[in-house]
């Protein structure tokens, strides 16, 4: 598995010919958005800066959109879709936190998320968690301090952060005891990679 950061909340994450578009940035979005052919496209909120569905179609080629709660399987990939709130932007609004398992590896995309207290059939939906994504810029999303301590509480695996600023990631970092971890252009993963790790942090550069 492959994935690389492409800034805001957006990643790529391709095993062998399938590739999932993680919140693709919109062309309106104040971030710069991305092109790149998807096959399945997940989004976690409405809004122009992680609803850019227009930007992972290639030719003829068109995503498989998920923009919501729910259970689904394309491709031999399992997904499921779970409820939360974000406040991003000033609003509140419904966020979808996603778990994504193949390869035998589980993902956790939490999107938007702007509150710890998620419903409780929201968080037994979260288990096993090997790879998580976790926003921490605050401002309608979690801060670095509630980020980190929600994402030891999922015990995962590694700890990918997204949608964040210098100051933002530095504390982070400092709140996981990483201060000295140096981004990387692009985390290439495979099950048995994971049997050490506890917790990691990896930061990835936005391509």
């Amino acid at each position: 598995m492959i994935i690389s950061y492409q800034g805001a909340q957006s990643f790529k994450v391709q095993f062998g010919d399938t590739v999932l578009a993680f919140d693709p940035v919109s062309k309106k979005s104040k971030f710069r958005a991305n092109n790149f052919g998807a096959d399945i496209a997940l989004i976690s909120l409405n809004h122009p800066d992680m609803n850019g569905v227009d930007q992972v179609n290639r030719g003829e080629k068109e995503a498989f959109i998920i923009n919501g709660p729910g259970e689904y399987e394309i491709q031999g990939v399992f997904i499921k879709g779970l409820a939360s709130v974000s406040s991003y932007d000033g609003e509140e609004k419904i966020n979808t936190i996603y778990t994504v398992n193949f390869e035998n590896m589980n993902l956790c995309f939490l999107g938007a998320l702007g509150s710890t207290e998620i419903p409780s059939e929201t968080k037994a939906g979260i288990d096993g968690v090997d790879i998580l994504f976790v926003p921490i810029g605050g401002e309608g999303i979690l801060n670095s301090s509630e980020a980190y301590k929600f994402a030891v509480s999922l015990e995962s695996s590694i700890i990918i952060p997204m949608n964040f600023d210098e100051k933002s990631l530095k504390a982070f970092l400092k709140e996981g005891g990483s201060e000295g971890t140096k981004p990387i252009e692009k985390l290439t993963i495979k099950k048995r990679d994971l049997e050490s790790k506890e917790g990691e942090i990896i930061v990835l550069e936005a391509q």
